[in-house]
């Protein structure tokens, strides 16, 4: 039995984030995490590999690229690390241990999303045992106990299948940890009570689009009327994590630790504060399991652990 969250210290509220890749914690929920930690709520990470497929971007780093040294996840490591250390994240882990699942990389469809690449790894993450996987994370799910437990959403985000596996192993994860009768060796049985997929919010691209100056690269490529399925709408949103300016220089200092995956001087940083706060400064999710707490004058939740009883 978990405490009410309006009474509860924050100390006592746990979260688990489950992520595909180094990275993707940081662009998609270093706010939160920064947050959360800041406040004092214990955070968790689990990074279900370690991005070896990943492109290198640094041309001086171009050898440990998985076709030729396949030397990058030493790399992404130690990107993790410094990333982790700009969030005040200090419980990160991999899932199963490092190299227990690799990258499995991706290519591009015709429709413009990720999908399967044509070779894979016989040990790529899109390969892994469902029901193996799930009880690696159903360990760390009954060791933390978290209250809150984020993912990515069915779709991936944006196709790539490592997160819409990690996707899978998170909900049956879930499932499986709340069974009291299933792997009693895994420690007592706890049932998530809040579980959210991360998402972007379509209502916020089309605003960041207008403010935007003419010939942006970074959302020239976005079509306002026809949005990739990571981005929500409004009405599928239940909650909104607001930034303080501290917390968006912390989230850019993350993602700029990721150096092999993402160019300093590129898109993600080539905008002014007030556009940054605007595209980076608040992260949206989709509530999928468990009780809305109390909105704000927007209509959305600002604290991913009200409601929880």
């Amino acid at each position: 039995m978990t405490a009410t969250s309006d009474t509860a210290p924050l100390a006592d509220r746990r979260m688990l984030l489950v992520h595909a890749h180094p990275d993707d914690e940081s662009i998609a929920t270093g706010i939160t995490m920064a947050k959360y930690v800041a406040e004092g709520a214990h955070v968790t990470l689990i990074t279900c590999n370690l991005g070896e497929e990943g492109e290198v971007l640094v041309d001086d780093l171009a050898h440990v690229a998985s076709h030729r040294e396949d030397r990058l996840a030493e790399y992404r490591i130690r990107e993790l690390d410094d990333a982790m250390a700009h969030l005040g994240v200090t419980d990160y882990r991999r899932l199963g241990g490092d190299g227990k699942y690799r990258d499995t990389g991706m290519s591009w469809g015709e429709d413009g999303l990720a999908q399967l690449p044509e070779n894979l790894h016989g040990n790529a993450f899109w390969y892994a045992d469902l029901l193996e996987a799930a009880s690696e994370l159903v360990a760390v799910i009954r060791e933390i106990k978290p209250h809150v437990v984020i993912c990515d959403d069915q779709s991936g985000s944006y196709g790539h299948p490592d997160h819409i596996q990690a996707h899978r192993v998170t909900h049956y994860a879930v499932s499986l940890a709340g069974a009291e009768s299933f792997r009693r060796d895994l420690g007592e049985a706890w049932d998530v009570p809040k579980l959210y997929w991360r998402a972007e919010s379509a209502s916020r691209l089309r605003a960041g689009m207008e403010m935007a100056p003419e010939g942006d690269k970074f959302l020239e490529g976005f079509d306002p009327n026809n949005m990739p399925p990571m981005f929500a709408e409004d009405d599928d949103i239940a909650a909104q994590i607001t930034g303080t300016p501290e917390q968006v220089q912390a989230k850019l200092a993350a993602m700029k630790s990721h150096v092999t995956q993402i160019q300093p001087d590129g898109a993600f940083f080539a905008m002014g504060m007030d556009l940054a706060a605007l595209a980076w400064g608040v992260e949206a999710f989709r509530l999928v399991k468990g009780v809305k707490g109390p909105l704000t004058e927007s209509g959305f939740e600002d604290d991913l652990f009200a409601g929880i009883a």
